[in-house]
């Protein structure tokens, strides 16, 4: 396993369940797992520990829109990021973590909110160019 696959499978395993069960508390165990078709997110020893976890994973079509809200949230993380101008890798996993811990829970639960919104464009483009 490399290093980037070893690290996403430690994310999950260290943070997931605990943040959706902190975060939205009234959900469950309802909740759904969206990821795109990222290689580390489909790799079989991740599966294997989706499975065993229990955790159930949205299907996710090949060459689909990205509607993933999380991807809201890197942008908002990234020009946060870029404002504060790092020089070195060390400052910017400093900047990162920083600009991550102060990401209010409503800018995510907006971007869950508006899901439904953004899925109805999408289809109605039939999958081609969104202002999402």
């Amino acid at each position: 396993m490399n290093g980037i696959m070893k690290d996403y499978l430690e994310i999950l395993r260290d943070y997931l369940k605990s943040f959706s069960w902190v975060s939205w508390p009234s959900l469950g165990r309802s909740w759904v797992l969206q990821q795109d078709n990222d290689p580390k997110h489909t790799s079989k020893v991740v599966i294997e520990w989706l499975n065993q976890a229990r955790i159930r994973v949205l299907e996710w079509p090949s060459q689909s829109p990205d509607l993933n809200p999380i991807e809201n949230i890197w942008t908002m993380l990234k020009k946060q990021v870029h404002v504060k101008k790092p020089t070195n890798v060390t400052e910017l996993h400093q900047f990162c973590q920083e600009e991550w811990s102060k990401i209010q829970r409503e800018a995510y639960q907006k971007l869950v909110d508006g899901y439904q919104k953004r899925l109805i464009e999408v289809k109605m483009a039939m999958g081609h160019v969104t202002k999402y």
